[in-house]
């Protein structure tokens, strides 16, 4: 096939922008008014928002200006416009529109035109009207609030005004409200999505240290990594709890908080496994909770956990079902010393004393638990902001609770 094209036909394809870019930066379908790209470093935000104002400009010239807004003036220059996946880049060197610094202003040859506006200073985009908008690293803006309605009041021009805005998440109320929004056409995409674009070097540093982090997380996954204020636990404390390796362990114990029921809507079977060392600290080492398991599946993949970790003690929940769960356990192997534990607290109560050890630097994380830290900061006094059962939660407060205030078992040093 290559050699029925002529070069400069192959150079056009290698060029195509729909050919070869990936589904989170094309533009969505539907009857949006938003589109919010959200994503991590280096995930291809910025190409994306470039090319959609390219589409825009060449396709209705006369529809009205197209406001270019950045966290300052200079990332707006330096980033959208001039950048390596700036506006100026989008283009091949005869399509370039023209740009004018002293006017912060690019004109295409069409007659379409940008004008570049700094989030700094939302009384600028107070007059001005436009038809279309692309807002950079919105996350950031110092005045988001301020900045952002200005703008809205502004896109007035055309049969369709529309916006979107590529960033990097921060669980700020504006980007919250605008992933709710029906109107709002949410985009997605992790470091990794654009790998080929990526020196290797940065993702074995950066990606393979803060992955699944909190920073991780938000700066390369593009999640919004939220927590609750009067939550139990905080992003940060957690972050100071963590390293990279589990230390030698004298006791390790598996913590199961099984489902009241095995429905496919039933709650979670909390697993988690946590150990101690010879200095008392206590590491959490894995969490495997699942759901949608019968009680011989939850109990079979507790005992596969407590073997593959050479774990002193099974540490079950027996609120619902103490002989039932004794009962399954067995059949998965009857060896496995099952200490059962009884809740005679409310969660709130069992959980704010293991809460104090995190404070006080004595329990650690190796590694991240995405999941079971997002239950740990929106766990508040009524529980779970939507309600659910805190599974992962629970069985880690049964499992630090026995390491800490439980009865002692001979001392086994092992390494995981």
């Amino acid at each position: 096939m290559e050699a029925l094209l002529k070069p400069r036909t192959i150079r056009r394809v290698l060029k195509d922008w729909e050919t070869f870019a990936h589904p989170h930066q094309r533009t969505p379908d539907g009857d949006w008014t938003t589109w919010l790209l959200l994503g991590g470093r280096g995930a291809g935000k910025t190409r994306a928002g470039a090319e959609w104002v390219k589409r825009l400009a060449r396709r209705a010239p006369g529809q009205g200006p197209i406001a270019l807004i950045g966290e300052t003036e200079h990332d707006a220059r330096e980033v959208m416009v001039e950048g390596v996946s700036g506006l100026l880049a989008a283009h091949e060197p005869g399509e370039r529109p023209t740009w004018i610094p002293s006017r912060r202003r690019l004109e295409w040859g069409n007659g379409a035109v940008a004008q570049v506006f700094s989030a700094e200073d939302p009384e600028s985009l107070r007059g001005p009207q436009f038809a279309a908008a692309w807002c950079d690293e919105l996350a950031k803006w110092r005045y988001a609030e301020a900045s952002f309605d200005m703008l809205q009041f502004g896109l007035r021009l055309g049969e369709r005004p529309r916006q979107v805005i590529t960033t990097t998440p921060r669980p700020i109320a504006l980007i919250k409200r605008l992933v709710a929004d029906p109107k709002t056409a949410v985009t997605r995409a992790a470091t990794v999505t654009n790998a080929r674009h990526l020196a290797p070097a940065f993702l074995d540093a950066v990606v393979g240290r803060y992955a699944g982090t909190r920073l991780g997380r938000q700066e390369l996954d593009g999640e919004i990594v939220d927590e609750r204020a009067d939550a139990l636990w905080s992003r940060g404390l957690i972050e100071s709890c963590r390293i990279e390796n589990a230390p030698p362990l004298r006791r390790i114990v598996v913590a199961v908080d099984p489902p009241a029921s095995s429905n496919a809507s039933a709650d979670s079977c909390g697993l988690v496994a946590a150990g101690c060392t010879e200095d008392g600290t206590i590491v959490v080492i894995a969490d495997e909770t699942a759901g949608g398991l019968t009680p011989g599946g939850w109990s079979r993949r507790a005992v596969a956990l407590w073997r593959r970790l050479s774990a002193d003690a099974l540490v079950v929940e027996v609120n619902q079902g103490g002989e039932m769960v004794r009962a399954v356990i067995g059949d998965a192997d009857a060896s496995v010393p099952v200490v059962a534990v009884r809740a005679h607290k409310g969660k709130w109560l069992r959980a704010e004393p293991v809460a104090h050890l995190y404070e006080q630097g004595r329990v650690k994380h190796a590694g991240a638990f995405a999941a079971l830290e997002d239950e740990m900061c929106d766990f508040g006094l009524n529980g779970l902001s939507q309600g659910r059962s805190p599974d992962r939660l629970d069985a880690m407060v049964w499992a630090v609770t026995a390491l800490s205030f439980g009865a002692k078992a001979e001392p086994r040093i092992r390494s995981l």
